[in-house]
């Protein structure tokens, strides 16, 4: 299957699992996730998500049902857009429902998430050049230099312009309307008004007899995203009162005449005070003690960023440096992003696991370059201990940051090259100086924190094995087709006594469809689960309804007891393993009381699927009736 197949397959997939188009309000994507908002998240089919191979998890904030895809997720997005006709944001989506917090998480990450990613190119762009002029390798007066240093910087020069398309298209309205005063505000005249108010003996212009508050707007944050909701409400009001044969011409008219004037007389002086005031509380606790900040930081990221709180201080980074000329909050960042890089490196070393030890050296390059949800949601969460390790090692690192006081001073995505971003401006007709002290000690906290977390998830990550009781149910050979003994195939034991049914006629139509994979179902006759192979636990569903074993050839095996048991939320279910345990082929796994579940009406139809059956050239399956715990239930052929 080639790879945009795959990326339309699981666009349909995760289309499927939200409740289908009709229950989708809009959709977007960041780094790694599809940000859906839904019109009834009950509908989404949260457990059959969190099981598909392709998807990471599943996370649920701010109003946003987010799947976790990886870094495909571009890919995955512009299938589902092409396939589904959705779009990014539709006028349904203007007026966020909720709490005050989570229609501020919503329109804040709505409003950046579209150009993150272009972001952190002129970061890291601008970082590299940082490195070149430090060291004399550039002059910074070159045409080279200067072409660059413009490709890096037009992004956040002209925000204005951005914010303005992305705002207005988040609060509903027309995001032209938007640039268009986002580009007042950065408009040559309005940026001359201000360089000529630094002049001595300046006279300050009026607006028709209306002193204007003069502000440098050019890479400025919440004057526009404020003068972008007030358009969005004159033009919807403007839309209701104006004829069709006028509307389309006059409605922009009213916004820009409106609203343009009243940014520079209002809105401008209001919300460039208030993001003052934001920026003087952060200051506040970080000049009481900055290596206490560091910790603080450090230790809490990436549990900021599991609850979509980090969204909240996005305006406070961005806004310091316009009024700064700096931002000391990221270099805090830094080792929180690293620390859970040197759990991955820990978990790349000590894994035994042939699934696990990739997805630990995706996750680690990815996570070395910012991209830390396939670190976290993937690796260092699900096992507990590596995620605390990484917090840890956040913590420590964040206290030396602090202790330097490392600045930045370019946006950017929060990786490895944002050392570069710390590197001070040199000024015009200053020499080259090298790297400043604080940068030393960044990287000083950034590896630190890299080296405390890898260490101790070496030493105390992985739960010891323990030593596997014998089962009770000797695994027998049955008379049947499946009796072969070739190096070529891999026997799959049935995991419990019952009658046998082909996986079409299972009364799930999700399992039926074989969506999940390739399989048969078992109806059991009692209420025990045991190993079908020898293999390592990768999953025990919460509610212990569902459990999946991974073998060391890469066979994944998920059982199913039952359909629709999740909502039973784990009662009448025992489970006997943990994740991570290493099974031989019959140790008992779950106990369920079988009398009770079927009292309470559900099926017990027990799907047992190969979940990478594209791993195999063919699937050979029992043509028995009823079946026997630990007689061949499948033959998996190799490629």
């Amino acid at each position: 299957m080639s790879k945009q197949a795959e990326y339309l397959a699981l666009a349909n997939d995760a289309l499927k699992g939200v409740g289908g188009k009709e229950n989708v309000i809009s959709v977007v994507h960041c780094a790694t996730r599809l940000r859906f908002k839904l019109k009834d998240a009950s509908k989404a089919d949260r457990e059959w998500l969190k099981a598909h191979p392709g998807i990471i998890t599943v996370v649920e904030s701010g109003g946003q049902f987010q799947v976790v895809i990886g870094n495909h997720v571009s890919d995955v997005y512009q299938e589902l857009i092409q396939m589904s006709g959705l779009s990014g944001h539709s006028a349904d989506d203007v007026t966020p429902k909720g709490n005050l917090f989570n229609v501020m998480v919503d329109l804040i990450s709505g409003i950046f998430t579209p150009f993150l990613g272009v972001m952190a190119a002129t970061g890291i762009l601008k970082g590299v050049l940082s490195i070149a002029s430090a060291y004399g390798w550039m002059d910074i007066k070159s045409g080279g230099y200067l072409i660059l240093w413009a490709a890096s910087d037009s992004l956040f020069y002209f925000f204005p312009i951005i914010l303005g398309y992305t705002a207005t298209k988040k609060f509903g309205g027309n995001p032209f309307i938007g640039m268009a005063i986002g580009g007042a505000l950065t408009y040559p005249t309005s940026v001359k008004m201000f360089t000529d108010s630094l002049e001595p003996n300046f006279i300050a212009p009026d607006f028709f007899g209306l002193p204007i508050t003069i502000i440098n707007y050019p890479s400025s944050v919440m004057p526009i995203i404020f003068a972008a909701w007030l358009s969005c409400i004159i033009e919807k009001q403007a839309k209701k009162m104006l004829h069709d044969s006028v509307r389309n011409l006059l409605t922009p008219f009213f916004c820009l005449v409106i609203v343009v004037p009243l940014t520079f007389l209002v809105i401008g002086p209001v919300t460039t005070w208030l993001a003052g005031v934001m920026a003087n509380g952060f200051f506040f606790i970080y000049n009481l003690s900055p290596a206490i900040a560091g910790v603080f930081m450090g230790t809490l990221w990436q549990v900021f960023v599991i609850f979509g709180l980090h969204w909240g201080f996005v305006p406070v980074m961005i806004n310091n440096l316009p009024t700064l000329g700096y931002d000391p909050i990221v270099p805090l960042l830094l080792p929180a992003v690293m620390g859970q890089v040197g759990a991955v490196l820990g978990i790349m070393i000590i894994a035994r696991e042939a699934k696990l030890k990739s997805l630990a050296s995706s996750s680690f390059v990815s996570g070395i370059f910012g991209i830390t949800e396939p670190a976290i949601y993937g690796v260092t969460l699900p096992l507990k201990r590596p995620f605390i390790f990484g917090c840890v090692g956040g913590a420590i690192g964040g206290g030396i940051i602090g202790f330097y006081q490392a600045k930045m001073y370019s946006t950017g995505l929060v990786n490895v090259l944002t050392l570069a971003q710390m590197i001070p401006p040199i000024a015009e007709g200053a020499e080259a100086s090298g790297i400043d002290a604080s940068v030393i000690g960044a990287a000083i906290g950034m590896f630190t924190s890299m080296m405390v977390a890898c260490i101790l998830t070496v030493l105390f990550g992985m739960p010891k094995q323990k030593n596997q009781e014998v089962t009770d149910k000797p695994i027998v050979e049955p008379n049947n087709l499946l009796t072969a003994n070739s190096e070529n195939a891999i026997k799959i034991y049935s995991p419990m006594k019952g009658q046998v049914i082909p996986l079409s006629e299972t009364p799930d139509e999700v399992f039926a469809s074989e969506a999940i994979g390739t399989g048969i179902t078992i109806i059991p006759s009692d209420g025990l689960l045991v190993a079908p192979v020898d293999g390592v636990v990768s999953s025990v569903y919460k509610t212990l309804h569902a459990i999946g074993i991974e073998t060391d050839s890469g066979c994944q095996i998920l059982m199913h007891i039952g359909v629709d048991t999740v909502k039973l939320d784990g009662k009448h279910f025992t489970a006997l393993v943990k994740e991570g345990d290493r099974v031989t082929a019959g140790k008992q796994l779950v106990k369920f009381d079988r009398e009770a579940i079927l009292a309470e009406g559900y099926s017990l139809a027990t799907p047992v699927l190969i979940t990478n059956t594209e791993d195999y050239a063919d699937i050979v399956k029992t043509n028995a009736k009823q079946i026997q715990m630990g007689e061949s239930l499948m033959l998996l052929i190799k490629k």
